[in-house]
C-alpha cells in the first residue's frame, strides 16, 4: 500500500533526487523559469511554494535566508538565496500562495517524454482591461 508516501522516485535513489531538486530549485530561483518534464514540474512547484511561504514568514523575524538555508542546507548557491529573500519576497508579498504556474507543452520528440515549462507567476503585471473599439457609428462627425 502507498499509504503516507508522498512525492515521486524519478528512478534515482534519496541523495540523487534531494540533488536533483536543490539544483532545480537554484536553477528557477536564478532564472524564474525554466523547461523540464511535467512531472519534475509538479514536483518542483510544490517544493518552491513551500520555500517562499517558509521564507515570507521568516521575514517576520527580519532574517529570511537563515530558513532558507537551513531548508537546503547551503547547497544552493549564495545569489539564488539573496535573490529569494529580497526581490522575490518583495514580489509576492501580497500573495498568499500560488507563486508559480506549470503550463504543460508538446511532448519531446527524442522520447515522447511530457515536457512543462514552470515560471514564477508575475505580480507586478497589470491585468489587461478591454477596451471599446471607435467605429463609425460611435464616432459623431
Amino acid at each position: 500500500m502507498k499509504h503516507r508516501k508522498t512525492g515521486r522516485q524519478f528512478g534515482r535513489n534519496r541523495a540523487q533526487r534531494k540533488a536533483l531538486q536543490r539544483t532545480m530549485l537554484g536553477s528557477l530561483i536564478m532564472h524564474e523559469k525554466m523547461e523540464t518534464t511535467e512531472a519534475k514540474a509538479k514536483e518542483l512547484k510544490s517544493a518552491i511554494d513551500r520555500m517562499i511561504t517558509r521564507a515570507k514568514r521568516a521575514q517576520s523575524t527580519n532574517n529570511p535566508q537563515l530558513e532558507v538555508v537551513r531548508k537546503l542546507e547551503g547547497d544552493m548557491p549564495l545569489m539564488a538565496i539573496k535573490k529569494l529573500s529580497n526581490s522575490l519576497m518583495e514580489r509576492f508579498e501580497k500573495r498568499t500562495s500560488g507563486y508559480t504556474r506549470v503550463t504543460k507543452m508538446s511532448p519531446r520528440k527524442s522520447d515522447g517524454a511530457r515536457m512543462a515549462i514552470i515560471e514564477f507567476v508575475d505580480a507586478a503585471k497589470p491585468k489587461k482591461t478591454a477596451t471599446k473599439k471607435t467605429t463609425k457609428k460611435n464616432v459623431k462627425a
